[in-house]
């Protein structure tokens, strides 16, 4: 117990440190990254490798989101050398992007839609007047023993979608019925099919999920699927997200910005590493039914 208490209170110091002091002998050297999305150009129905030699290193970098308002941008990131995982991130001040390591990485982070709340897996942290908050439990309805929740995605209703890899690699959801918190469910047939399914994102209205999952239908190793929520309610049956985005090796840890125009997601470029890549998301309603 007092280990676990310190491991916290090491995580929660961490979180509400920023390491983000210029190297005053590269300052001049070092380029200006200026403009949206850290001043990238934008892709087309092709996937781009995101910020080259910035965000995408010689690392392990993975997990990408922006807050809502398009001026916050975070990632983890995993030292190749000491195999340690940070949340990176980039913030935008006076229309330049500054890197600055938040802390160590819990679970998949991910953002609630307004932002506010930060979500670790099983936990969670909330944006304060002076920073991230200490890292809070979900409760016993999401914080098991026998669950293994890596990445947690909320809707604007409140919705929970989230992973578990204890449990044969499932995805189940929770839904919010008169303030209440539901008890989590598994997801049918649809989505939870096959050897491997994690990492679900959920759209902010509702209208579909994307995960990663691997399927003998896919392209090889792990694909990114999207189903859509049907009039009724239920779930459409998995769509793979095509030969455009999936290839023989590993995609993962789909994401759509807050503004709707672009899916983020890893694909593994090397062995056990990977690099952020994003693409135009009008892929996703090429693939909505009629």
């Amino acid at each position: 117990m007092k280990a676990t208490k310190l491991l916290i209170l090491t995580i929660v110091i961490s979180l509400n440190t920023v390491f983000a002091q210029e190297n005053v002998e590269n300052a001049s050297s070092f380029p200006r990254l200026e403009g949206p999305y850290l001043g990238q150009k934008p892709p087309g129905i092709t996937p781009e490798v995101f910020a080259p030699g910035f965000v995408s290193t010689e690392h392990r970098d993975h997990n990408a989101f922006f807050t809502p308002d398009m001026k916050e941008f975070y990632f983890t990131r995993k030292d190749v050398k000491n195999g340690k995982w940070s949340l990176v991130l980039f913030k935008s001040e006076n229309n330049q992007w500054r890197e600055s390591v938040v802390g160590p990485r819990v679970g998949r982070p991910l953002l609630a839609p307004d932002g506010k709340c930060m979500h670790l897996g099983s936990k969670y942290i909330e944006r304060t007047e002076i920073g991230w908050s200490e890292v809070k439990s979900l409760g016993p309805m999401f914080d098991r023993e026998d669950w293994g929740i890596m990445r947690l995605s909320a809707s604007v209703k409140g919705t929970y979608v989230f992973d578990d890899y204890k449990s044969n690699d499932v995805i189940r959801i929770s839904t919010l019925k008169d303030g209440k918190r539901e008890e989590p469910r598994l997801l049918g047939k649809e989505i939870n099919t096959g050897k491997y399914n994690a990492h679900p994102f959920i759209a902010p209205d509702e209208s579909y999920i994307i995960w990663d999952g691997e399927r003998d239908s896919g392209y090889g190793d792990i694909d990114l699927y999207i189903s859509f929520r049907q009039q009724d309610g239920s779930w459409g049956a998995a769509i793979n997200l095509g030969n455009k985005i999936n290839t023989s090796v590993r995609e993962a840890s789909a994401y759509v910005t807050p503004d709707g125009k672009y899916i983020f997601f890893n694909r593994e470029v090397s062995s056990g590493n990977g690099d952020i890549f994003w693409v135009d998301a009008q892929i996703i309603e090429t693939l909505r039914p009629k």
